[in-house]
C-alpha cells in the first residue's frame, strides 16, 4: 500500500515539475513578446489610478515612519526600550498573520482590500492628532495604532501584489514593475526630506493629518479603477483555513524557480538585517556623523531610479531570471565596500557611497525581475499566500538578523559583524545561481 502511495506521489511530483517548466516557458514566450512591443501603460487609465494611489498613500507613509518615533520620544519622552516596542510594533503583524492573511486575500476581490485598508488607515492615524488636541495621547494608544497600522499594511501589500496581474496583465508586469520601482525611488529620494520639513514646520501630529488625507485620496482614486473582478469560490467549495496555508507552502517548496528565489530573499533579509542594525554605530566609528545615513540611503535611491528606467531593456536582454541573479549580486558586492571603508572620514564615505550605488542599482532590478517573474509564475489562486509567505519569511528574517548583528558587533567587534554581514549577503547569490534561473530565459 505504502509502495503504491510513493509512486502516486512521484508521479504527482512528476506532473508538477512538467507544469511549473511549461508555465516557465510561457511565460518567457510572453515576455519575449511584450519586451517587443512599446510602452502601453501610459495609456491604460486603471493603471494610471492605481500607481497615483501606490505614490500617494506611499509618500504619506513616509511622514508616518518619521512622525511616530518623534512623537514618542519628543512628546511622550519613551525610553529606548519603549522605542524598541514602538519600532517592532509596526512590522510583527507580518510574522503573526503574514500567512493567514494571504489566505484571506486569496479568498477575496483585491480591490475592495485596498479601499479597506487605505480608510482604516486614514481613521486610525486621525486619532492621534485629535488624541493631541485633547490631552489624551498616551503610550498605549501611539503602541496600538501603530501596530493596527502595521495590519492593515500588511493587508494592502499583500493585496496589492495579487491585484496587480489582473489589473494590467501578466504580459505587462515588467513595465508595470518597473514603473513602481521609479516612483519608489523618487519618494525614497525626496520623501524624507520633504516629511522632515512637514514636521518641522507644522509639528509631527498636524503632519499625522497630512498621512491621513493621502489614504482618503488614494481610497478614492482606487475606488474610480473600472474593472470587474471574478467572484471568489464559495466557502463550500475551499478547502480548510490551514490546508490553504499547506497548499500555499507547498507551492513554492515545490516550485523550482520560486523555491531558491525566496530562499535567497530570506538570506538577503537576515544579512541586511544585519547591516542595518550596525550601521549607525559604525558611521560613528569611522568618524562619520549619523546623519550620513540620509545621505548612503539618497545616493541608493538616485541609482535606484536609474535600474528603474533600465529596467525593460534589462528584461529583454537578461531575461527575468538573470534579472533577479545581477541583482542579488550586486546587492552583495555593494555592501562588502562597507568592511572596506578605511582611512580619513572622507574617504570612507565616498567608498561607502560608491558600495552604495552598486547596492541600489541591484536593488531596484532584484526586484522588477523578483516580483515581474513572482508573479508570472503563480496562478492566481496563490498569488495572496505565495506574496504573503514570502512577506512573512523576510520580514521574519529581519529582527532575527538585526539580534545577530548586534551580538557580533559586541563579540568580534564593529567591522568584523559589518564584513561577516557584507559576505554573507554577497554568497546569498548562490540560491539563485546554482537554480534554474540561471538559465537564459530568452533561450528557455
Amino acid at each position: 500500500m505504502l509502495l503504491a502511495e510513493n509512486r502516486d506521489n512521484q508521479k504527482l511530483s512528476k506532473a508538477k515539475h512538467a507544469k511549473t517548466v511549461t508555465i516557465y516557458r510561457l511565460t518567457v514566450q510572453q515576455y519575449t513578446i511584450s519586451m517587443k512591443s512599446s510602452s502601453k501603460l501610459w495609456r491604460h487609465a486603471n493603471f494610471l489610478r492605481f500607481w497615483s494611489a501606490n505614490i500617494i498613500s506611499d509618500f504619506g507613509s513616509g511622514i508616518t515612519f518619521l512622525a511616530l518615533p518623534i512623537i514618542g520620544a519628543v512628546m511622550l519622552e519613551a525610553t529606548a526600550g519603549q522605542m524598541g516596542l514602538l519600532s517592532a510594533a509596526g512590522t510583527l503583524p507580518y510574522l503573526l498573520i503574514g500567512l493567514p492573511v494571504g489566505v484571506f486575500v486569496d479568498q477575496r476581490r483585491k480591490r475592495p482590500l485596498l479601499i479597506i485598508a487605505d480608510i482604516g488607515r486614514l481613521i486610525l492615524i486621525g486619532t492621534l492628532p485629535l488624541a493631541v488636541l485633547f490631552w489624551q495621547l498616551t503610550w498605549p494608544h501611539l503602541l496600538l495604532v501603530t501596530f493596527l497600522v502595521g495590519c492593515l499594511t500588511l493587508l494592502a501589500n499583500v493585496a496589492e501584489e495579487a491585484f496587480l496581474p489582473g489589473l494590467i496583465s501578466r504580459d505587462n508586469l515588467v513595465e508595470g514593475y518597473s514603473k513602481l520601482s521609479a516612483s519608489n525611488s523618487l519618494i525614497e529620494l525626496s520623501g524624507p526630506a520633504l516629511a522632515a520639513t512637514l514636521i518641522d514646520l507644522l509639528t509631527a501630529p498636524i503632519a499625522l493629518m497630512i498621512d491621513a488625507a493621502s489614504f482618503l485620496l488614494s481610497s478614492v482614486l482606487l475606488g474610480s479603477i473600472k474593472m470587474g473582478e471574478p467572484a471568489p469560490k464559495p466557502v463550500s467549495e475551499r478547502p480548510s483555513f490551514w490546508q490553504q496555508v499547506r497548499q500555499g507552502l507547498s507551492f513554492i517548496r515545490h516550485h523550482a524557480q520560486l523555491r531558491p528565489m525566496l530562499l535567497n530573499n530570506s538570506s538577503m533579509q537576515l544579512f541586511g538585517g544585519m547591516i542595518d542594525a550596525l550601521l549607525i554605530l559604525y558611521l560613528l566609528h569611522l568618524g562619520l556623523p549619523a546623519t550620513f545615513v540620509g545621505v548612503i540611503f539618497a545616493v541608493g535611491s538616485l541609482a535606484g531610479l536609474a535600474a528603474a528606467a533600465w529596467g525593460r531593456r534589462a528584461a529583454k536582454r537578461f531575461g527575468l531570471g538573470k534579472m533577479v541573479i545581477l541583482g542579488s549580486l550586486l546587492i552583495g558586492v555593494g555592501a562588502l565596500a562597507r568592511p572596506f571603508a578605511f582611512g580619513t572620514p572622507w574617504l570612507a564615505g565616498v567608498i561607502l557611497l560608491l558600495g552604495q550605488s552598486f547596492s541600489g542599482f541591484g536593488n531596484t532590478v532584484y526586484n522588477i525581475g523578483y516580483d515581474s517573474l513572482a508573479q508570472s509564475l503563480t496562478p492566481d489562486e496563490f498569488l495572496g499566500r505565495v506574496n504573503a509567505t514570502g512577506l512573512f519569511i523576510g520580514f521574519g528574517a529581519l529582527p532575527v538578523g538585526a539580534l545577530l548583528g548586534g551580538m557580533f558587533g559586541e563579540w568580534f567587534g564593529l567591522r568584523t559583524a559589518v564584513a561577516i554581514s557584507s559576505t554573507g549577503l554577497l554568497l546569498s547569490v548562490l540560491w539563485v545561481y546554482f537554480s534554474p534561473l540561471q538559465k537564459n530565459p530568452k533561450s528557455a
